[in-house]
């Protein structure tokens, strides 16, 4: 077992208010005895705003205080943030760290849709990224990504459990397609996947994708086991980590495959 905390929080525009949120989350979580504390996508400043100036690389004063914060009580921390990309872009980048752990996955696939242009100011990341936690590999995903099945089933070569951080944007069905993607990843995969969110902001933040909550816990047969609605909040979920070999052996789509 791993026992791993979402915490759906609704960042606001300045950072250092929300790594306060995150020190209080990862308190409460690691009191709880969560190993993995994870944060949705845009931890670091909520999407709506200018996002060049709030960049800043691995190193840099905001990531590396969230790795004090979570060597400060023993835990693996993941939460979105932005870093420098190219072309007076930034990448949108899922901090991991803790535990001796200090790196990022940029998210690949971009939200050019329903009237958003994220391209125009973010760059698109190349690979694939995973990481080990106590002998147990977990890969990541952002947002966007889980409408992309081909990245799931590339992370579940390796990884039981996938970790999906976004800021859903909000419309009519909207919500509807969010629930079904996270348990079809789970399916496609049959790896956990734990889906952390931005909460439904109070106030209209226009055409920005600032998230809808609805933060999911699905297992390897696609079952929810724990979902939160709008408001913000936290799920502890206990992993079970010999499921997903029972699930392979049951649903063997990965050996199955021919294309």
């Amino acid at each position: 077992m791993m026992r791993i905390a979402l915490c759906q929080i609704s960042s606001t525009t300045d950072p250092r208010e929300n790594l306060a949120t995150v020190r209080t989350h990862v308190a409460a979580a690691a009191e709880q005895g969560a190993r993995v504390v994870h944060f949705p996508e845009a931890t670091q400043c909520r999407f709506g705003v200018p996002l060049a100036p709030v960049a800043e690389p691995l190193d840099g004063p905001w990531a590396t205080e969230v790795r004090s914060i979570a060597d400060a009580h023993d835990v693996v921390v993941v939460a979105g943030m932005f870093t420098p990309g190219s072309e007076g872009r930034v990448a949108n980048t899922t901090l991991v760290t803790g535990a001796g752990l200090h790196l990022g996955y940029d998210k690949i696939h971009l939200f050019d849709a329903f009237g958003f242009r994220e391209s125009d100011t973010v760059t698109p990341g190349e690979k694939p990224v995973t990481f080990e936690v106590d002998g147990t590999t977990l890969g990541l995903a952002t947002c966007y990504d889980v409408r992309f099945p081909e990245l799931f089933r590339a992370l579940a070569a390796t990884a039981p459990v996938i970790l999906l951080g976004a800021s859903w944007g909000a419309g009519p069905g909207k919500a509807d397609q969010w629930d079904l993607l996270v348990r079809a990843r789970a399916l496609d995969a049959t790896s956990w996947v734990l889906a952390c969110g931005q909460a439904d902001p109070a106030a209209d933040h226009g055409s920005a994708p600032t998230g809808i909550g609805r933060s999911a816990v699905a297992d390897p047969f696609g079952t929810v086991r724990a979902r939160l609605g709008g408001e913000p909040g936290v799920l502890l979920s206990d992993v079970d980590l010999p499921l997903v070999e029972q699930a392979r052996a049951t649903l063997p789509v990965l050996a199955n495959r021919r294309l």
